[in-house]
Formats: C-alpha cells, structure tokens, sequence
C-alpha cells in the first residue's frame, strides 16, 4: 500500500521529486534536506541553526519555491516589533474606519531570518500563528492560508547580540536541524553550481500549494500500530527522568509531533505504516530542542542529542508490531 494524493501521484514520488529540486541549490546535505520536507508534510514548523554562511536561508528559499507557494522573509533585528511581523490596524481617513493591515505572516512559507536577534516579545508574536494558524489584533481573528509553515534560522546562542529563544517558542517548532560544513567536494560542486547559474530564483516548482495540503492529509492515514505509539510514548517519558542531566523534559506535544513526523518518513519510503525505525531516525531532530539542559550537564559538555541517544538505548524498542 501507498499513500497517493488527489491527482494519483504516489506521496514517496511527490516527496522525491521535491527534495530532488530542492538539493540543485543545497548540495551534499540530503539527510538536511528530506528532513526539512518531512517537516513540510508533516504540517510543523522547523528551527534551522548554524553559524552564518551555511545556507539555512537558501534552504528555505529553495523549499518555498519548489512547491510554488507563497513566501515571506522576516529580517528579525533587535528593534523589530510585534506588530511588523503580524500586522496592525490603520486608520483609514477617507472611510473613517481602522483597517487591518496583514503583516508578513500571511503567506504559506515564513522564513524567519536570524530569530534570535530579536527580543524575545518579538519572538513571542509568532506563538499564536505557529500554533493556531492564526492571529489575533484587536480582539479579532485572521486565520493564514494554508499551508503555513515557519522555517527560522538562528545562529548559535553564543554569538555576539543572540537571544536565547523562550522554551514555549522551542516546543512549537516540530524538528530542529544542522546544516553542517559541506564536504570538500560539495562545496565544489557549490561553486560549480554558482558559475552555471543554480540559484534558488532558477528553481522551478514541482508541486503546487494546494498538493501539499492533500498530500499531507493523507500522510495521517499511515497506520501506527499500538506497539510503536507505546513506544513513542516511552520515549519521550523516558526524558522526563533523566533528572541528572535535564531539567525538562520533552512535553505531549514532542509525542505528538514524533509520531506525526514518523508517518510522514514511512509514507516518503513507500510504506502505509511506521515502525519503530521511523521513530529513532527522528527523535533527535524532534526531541532535542524541548530538552532543558541541567548546570551538570552543561559543564560535562552533554548536548540535548546525546540524552536522546542515551533513552533510545535504553528503551527496548517493539519486535512484533501487531497490524503493521
């Protein structure tokens, strides 16, 4: 069995045709790349970090274009207000009347650019809309059109003018990501590709908005056995306990948010149901962020992704999945 979208096309088909457009720009990064597609599907939000020059935005760019939807990008600056990035109401002479003006966030893709260098009330604009598709000014409500993804991008925390984002803001985002240095012969392949013209304004899309929509409607029709949501749950329980090293573990939605990215990477594959492999494939890009580090573990040098490796080594994951 396949998961297939309105017009026939099978989702594994569909998924491959778009990383396949997106890495003409991103090169050398496919496991970066299908990992930012799963999160498309999977109708979440993504965090992209690394240090500057690595292509975090290009990445963005070439997704929003390969599935021809709308785009906007947010410069986030220290001075930058809440009401730049959701809109405000205006009042119009002529009709004597306020007028609600849409900030940047209407759009199917919002490329939120350097996040954390801007103040945290800033950052909190976009809690409503990435949780609710929505925003609220004034007291009335606006929904976005759909789809609506946020991909933000920030540098690491120890840089020079960053903001560290809110732990509520963190847990919104469905998956985190690296991009990574490229290996030497990606970025020559990345010069090459600069002489011969392979920008993200060359890109053609290969879905439209509204496919992304259907296929991501019936990702959800992919079947998770009883065993593999047990051990969903299991894991993520597991990084409430690790009192040692944590002082917060991953909440319902990390749950939520690993079960729903691993139908997504089963129906890329083919398959009409997730496995437990599916689950440990993303935990990390999906559990680390909502993981509060401890003083310990911070000078023992332990990252949010080695407690992750740590649980899935613990909990014994399902032999026999009834129904799969």
């Amino acid at each position: 069995m396949t998961v297939e979208a309105d017009r026939g096309v099978p989702f594994a088909v569909a998924f491959d045709d778009v990383v396949a457009n997106v890495e003409r720009v991103i090169r050398g990064k496919r496991t970066a790349v299908e990992l930012a597609v799963i999160c498309l599907f999977a109708e979440g939000h993504l965090l992209v970090e690394d240090v500057p020059g690595l292509g975090k935005t290009t990445l963005a760019r070439s997704l929003a274009a390969s599935v021809n939807a709308g785009c906007h990008r947010i410069q986030f600056t220290p001075d930058l207000l809440p009401a730049d990035i959701t809109g405000t109401n205006v009042f119009n002479q002529r009709a004597a009347e306020f007028a609600f003006r849409p900030g940047p966030v209407f759009t199917n893709l919002v490329i939120a650019d350097e996040i954390n260098r801007a103040s945290p009330k800033t950052q909190s604009a976009l809690l409503e809309v990435m949780e609710e598709q929505r925003v609220t000014v004034d007291g009335t409500r606006y929904p976005v059109p759909l789809p609506f993804m946020v991909i933000a991008t920030q540098n690491p925390v120890d840089m020079d003018g960053t903001y560290a984002l809110p732990e509520a803001q963190l847990d919104r985002f469905l998956m985190r990501l690296r991009i990574g240095y490229p290996t030497l012969d990606a970025e020559l392949e990345i010069l090459e590709g600069r002489q011969v013209g392979r920008r993200v304004e060359d890109l053609r899309p290969v879905m439209r908005a509204e496919d992304v929509v259907a296929h991501a409607e019936r990702t959800l029709a992919v079947h998770v056995a009883p065993a593999v949501r047990r051990y969903v749950v299991q894991v993520v329980a597991a990084t409430r306990t690790r009192h040692d090293v944590l002082r917060l573990g991953a909440s319902p939605r990390g749950s939520v948010a690993l079960l729903r990215a691993a139908q997504v990477r089963a129906a890329s594959a083919g398959r009409a149901f997730a496995t437990p492999d599916d689950v440990k494939a993303l935990a990390g890009p999906v559990l680390a962020h909502r993981l509060v580090l401890s003083p310990e573990a911070e000078l023992r040098r332990v990252t949010a992704e080695d407690v992750v490796a740590e649980v899935l080594d613990a909990v014994p994951s399902p032999r026999r999945l009834v129904g799969a």
